[in-house]
């Protein structure tokens, strides 16, 4: 027996299905983690050259955006158990080249780019309450890496009662095995999965 077949046989893998008005959540990509010497590696460069793409479907189509990076305080007052776990963590400051949003995906003016210290995108942030404030109900989740602070932020993301989207082929990891099993796992319990192609063509079909 598959391992689909296992966790099919228990009742999961349902899909959650879009709602009414998604927002897009690009995790972690910054140059940090699209460099192989720091954080980077695997897949990370080929899930932002495809969230290109999507991004500029989500501006085209008026979607909320939030970019995340994660910041510590220059001398590490707030680092925590995190970077007790990976130290290098600790570089990632607010003025470092490696915190800041990679070139491909500039933030523009009027998209929100979140701080935050802890793998999820919602832990000790308002994530959630600006997307409920804009009434969105449906998060596309990107970013890096896939085993961490993206499926860090698709787990609270179903937790708040969001419906969640992972879009597959613009998450990476350094290592493609942890890539790999946790969108199995995520798709199982936690979120729907599809590719960037088939969320472009819903956001378009939503805005007509």
């Amino acid at each position: 027996m598959s391992d689909t077949d296992v966790y099919a046989r228990q009742g999961f893998g349902a899909q959650a299905g879009f709602g009414a008005r998604a927002a897009l959540l690009l995790v972690d990509f910054v140059n940090g983690f699209n460099d192989p010497a720091l954080f980077g590696g695997g897949n990370i460069p080929a899930a932002i050259e495809k969230t290109k793409l999507l991004l500029a479907a989500a501006r085209e189509t008026a979607t909320p955006v939030c970019f995340t990076r994660v910041v510590y305080a220059a001398h590490g007052a707030d680092a925590g158990v995190f970077c007790l776990k990976a130290p290098k963590l600790s570089v990632l400051t607010e003025e470092a080249h490696a915190s800041q949003v990679v070139s491909e995906l500039t933030p523009r003016a009027d998209e929100y780019v979140l701080r935050k210290t802890q793998p999820s995108a919602f832990f000790g942030t308002d994530l959630a309450g600006w997307l409920i404030a804009r009434k969105v109900d449906t998060v596309l989740v990107v970013g890096a890496t896939t085993s961490g602070c993206v499926r860090a932020s698709v787990v609270d993301a179903m937790s708040y009662n969001f419906r969640t989207i992972v879009v597959t082929d613009c998450v990476g990891d350094r290592a493609l095995g942890p890539h790999e099993a946790n969108l199995f796992d995520m798709g199982q319990k936690y979120a729907d999965l599809h590719e960037c192609a088939h969320v472009i063509a819903w956001l378009k079909r939503q805005a007509t």
